[in-house]
């Protein structure tokens, strides 16, 4: 092996196969200089002569490294010392902001006011009429407004100067609210008996109310515990909004102009749906004709609860019936909630107070999810066709007497945790801001609709089989056309009829309670909007032996009936998301379901006995006017109504026709009548 030799150091292979050190990479720390020397160069040259120029530099620069830190530091005090000058107006803002927070607040709050203020009384200077609206709006907050200051500045100075009063009343008050509930009692005895006197039907309504009440008392958990303040309070609230909804004119308009605006403002909806999916599938397809408005019904509601909106409203409703009826307010407080939001949505606003809820006080809470419907939904069946008006009118009614009955049905013998408690707290929502919350909102729906498209095409199907394996075993004992509908509709008649609904229209009213409650609303709606659409197309009453719509009160009637959630699927929902919320109270939550669920399933028949009550036929108008003013090329309810008429009047004698009252001094009730057996049959034109 030849050896390699450098110059000044001989390496050789025999040297490196032993081991031996390579000086070439050992290093020596300088006491001159405050880092490590660098190796031994190539000639074996000493550190300090290879970098002697290095060190010199060093020396002459008085060190370059100390020199540039000190620069540094130097820089970076200026920029510091200039981001303060900078930002100190900013900060000094920022603690004036602090120190004087209430006081800003109270300035922006005024502006925003006086701002209201002039855009108001611009409203209402240009047309008053246009601005009715607004005004009723600005009224009730207003009131509430003015009712918080006076409850948080003036409420304790008014009660100790009405102290007096009121202990000179409560020593009355045993035989003085004996005479207000005769003079009440006698009051609603004359009302009825003169109501009822132009419309004798309306008195199987009463009879049906009536009913109810006693069968969910004899249902009753503890008869002799039963708070019948809660009970009268709750059904005396139902009378009194269902006489201002269904009877008084500026009630009655308030709700129909706020059905309008719903339906407005739900065909929004068109905006995103044709985008996402084309004008042709929103227009023939249901799935998403439907089921996106409760996509944006949801994101709406997320939106309010973002803003406070709706748990100002929520605790509104339930202050009024917690005074009135005397229950808890966490009871209460999710009933009230119940008008806007889910079965399984509301009780999240007591969750932190489920666990110590009383038996009673939580089979109120399931009979509040199943006495009404989600605001989601409701949009839904508004588009079906369904009156808005009348679905609005039955959510906000079923609130108290849902509380009622509960109370009736499962009175409370614990000792409620909660009672005498003035209020509790309700919980924010976790968005950070509205964009937010508008997502989360449109995002949870997903779910809701995938549910409800779920839930369609398995209970339809479903539906089918059944009416399918019916018809087979009823064909076996020749009896034809053997469906669940046809079983619903004899075995619910009986009820359909105490609602108030005509002998001829209960058997198809108790097809539509059937399904509600063995299937769901939903699909109970489906088909009532169709019966109403054949009816405002002015079809024949009658196809055969198929009745193909039903009349305006049993319409009016059966929305109220169908207006809630509880069907047999419910069950599993509200025990699912209650026994989420409260997992060690499972038991007790499977002890009062079936209860709850006959409660809502009564609540919602009170409900439509009360709408049978309190109903008031449309007027069709004068006939005559009617005819000379249409083409007859298309039919409609009224044609049909007025048709009626006419054939009714019409008389053929000795083979000639002629007319009797009001239309006989008509010229041209014979066309007339030759028009309507165009689109009608009738004996007269067959003359």
């Amino acid at each position: 092996k030849e050896p390699l030799e450098m110059e000044g150091n001989q390496i050789t292979l025999a040297s490196l196969e032993k081991g031996t050190d390579n000086p070439a990479f050992s290093f020596e720390v300088s006491p001159s200089l405050p880092f490590p020397s660098l190796p031994i160069g190539v000639q074996g040259a000493p550190v300090n002569d290879v970098f002697q120029g290095e060190k010199r530099h060093y020396e002459d620069c008085g060190g370059p490294c100390s020199e540039s830190r000190e620069e540094r530091r130097e820089g970076k005090g200026r920029f510091s010392s200039y981001c303060r000058k900078a930002l100190q107006p900013a900060s000094k803002a920022k603690h004036f902001c602090k120190a004087h927070a209430k006081v800003l607040r109270r300035v922006v709050l005024g502006l925003l006011g006086v701002a209201y203020l002039c855009y108001f009384i611009a409203a209402c200077y240009l047309n008053f009429q246009r601005a009715l609206a607004l005004v009723v709006m600005t009224a009730v907050v207003a009131f509430f407004i003015c009712w918080d200051i006076f409850k948080k500045h003036c409420e304790a100075k008014v009660l100790l100067l009405l102290r007096p009063i009121a202990k000179c009343f409560q020593k009355s008050w045993q035989w003085l609210k004996w005479l207000l509930l005769v003079a009440l009692l006698a009051g609603l005895i004359v009302w009825l008996a003169l109501d009822t006197g132009r419309n004798p039907e309306q008195l199987i309504s009463l009879g049906g109310f009536c009913f109810l009440v006693l069968f969910l008392f004899a249902c009753s958990k503890h008869h002799g515990a039963v708070s019948w303040r809660a009970v009268f309070w709750g059904l005396g609230l139902e009378f009194l909004l269902g006489l201002f909804i269904l009877r008084t004119t500026p009630g009655t308009q308030a709700f129909q102009w706020l059905g309008d605006q719903i339906q407005y403002f739900l065909g929004y909806t068109t905006a995103g749906s044709s985008f996402v999916f084309g004008n042709t599938l929103i227009e023939e397809v249901f799935a998403f004709q439907t089921l996106p408005i409760i996509v944006f019904f949801s994101c709406v509601m997320s939106i309010l609860y973002y803003l406070g909106v709706m748990q100002w409203l929520i605790l509104k409703i339930s202050w009024l019936l917690q005074v009135s009826m005397g229950t808890t307010p966490t009871e209460t407080l999710s009933v009230a909630g119940n008008i806007f939001v889910g079965q399984t949505e509301a009780p999240l606003l007591i969750r932190p107070y489920l666990i110590d809820m009383t038996l009673s006080e939580i089979h109120a809470v399931m009979t509040g999810g199943f006495s009404t419907i989600a605001g989601s939904v409701m949009g839904a069946y508004i588009s079906f066709g369904i009156d808005a008006a009348s679905l609005i009118a039955a959510s906000v009614m079923a609130a108290p007497c849902a509380l009622a009955m509960a109370k009736l049905v499962y009175p409370e013998v614990e000792e409620s945790k909660f009672k005498g408690k003035a209020s509790i707290r309700l919980s924010s929502g976790e968005e950070r801001n509205i964009l937010e919350a508008a997502s989360n909102g449109a995002a949870a729906s997903v779910g809701l609709v995938a549910n409800i498209a779920a839930n369609l095409i398995a209970f339809l199907a479903v539906l089918e089989f059944i009416n399918a394996s019916l018809r087979w075993f009823g064909e076996m004992v020749d009896i034809k056309g053997l469906t669940f509908q046809v079983i619903c509709s004899y075995v619910l008649m009986p009820v359909a009829f105490l609602m108030g609904a005509d002998w001829s229209d209960s058997p198809l009213v108790a097809e539509l309670l059937g399904i509600k409650i063995f299937l769901n609303e939903f699909v109970a709606y489906q088909q009532l909007a169709t019966y109403k659409k054949n009816r405002l197309m002015g079809l024949e009453e009658w196809d055969g032996n198929r009745k193909q719509w039903i009349s305006e009160r049993a319409e009016s009637i059966t929305t109220f009936a169908l207006c809630g959630f509880a069907n047999l699927s419910s069950i599993g929902i509200t025990l699912g998301g209650l026994a989420s919320m409260v997992p060690q109270r499972k038991g007790d939550l499977a002890s009062v379901v079936l209860r709850a669920l006959l409660t809502g399933i009564c609540v919602s028949m009170l409900n439509a006995c009360l709408a049978g009550l309190l109903h008031v036929p449309t007027e069709v108008g004068d006939c005559a006017v009617f005819f000379s003013t249409t083409n007859f090329s298309s039919t409609s309810y009224t044609m049909y109504t007025c048709c009626k008429q006419l054939f009714a009047s019409s008389v053929l004698q000795n083979g000639t026709l002629s007319f009797t009252g009001s239309w006989a001094e008509q010229a041209e009730s014979m066309l007339w009548l030759t028009e309507c057996c165009g689109h009608y049959n009738h004996t007269s034109c067959a003359g």
